[in-house]
């Protein structure tokens, strides 16, 4: 079975808002709120994807346990990974974060994305 949506819908129905924090991220300087939509997860919660969004600020990721893939829809993000060089995401590109990543996420404008975290 599958299951099929434009990613810009799940913004038209409530989203869960909370503020960034751990286990996910670790928020370097004022909170960021957040609001994410979650339409599908594997039977085994080995794999989950869905809408996020988020307000500017800095913020540290480690992907011990788990990477993500994602999609901007919208906004503007610097990503930098420990030792490694800035990247600009913005609308319409895209990124790996494998598992072993650890890095910074800037957020320069309120970010939409889509993305699919998985396990191993």
């Amino acid at each position: 079975m599958s299951i099929t949506f434009q990613p810009s819908e799940l913004f038209e129905a409530e989203l869960d808002e909370s503020l960034l924090g751990p286990p996910l991220a670790e928020v370097i300087g004022k909170e960021i709120p957040t609001r994410i939509a979650i339409p599908f997860t594997s039977d085994d919660s080995r794999i989950l994807s869905g809408v996020w969004e988020a307000e500017p600020g800095l913020s540290r990721w480690e992907f011990l346990e788990r990477g993500e893939v994602i999609h901007v829809l919208e906004g503007r993000m610097v990503v930098t990974e420990d030792d490694g060089e800035a990247v600009t995401l913005e609308a319409g590109s895209a990124a790996v974060f494998p598992i072993g990543w650890r890095g910074t996420w800037e957020i320069q404008e309120r970010i939409r994305k889509f993305f699919v975290i998985f396990t191993p």
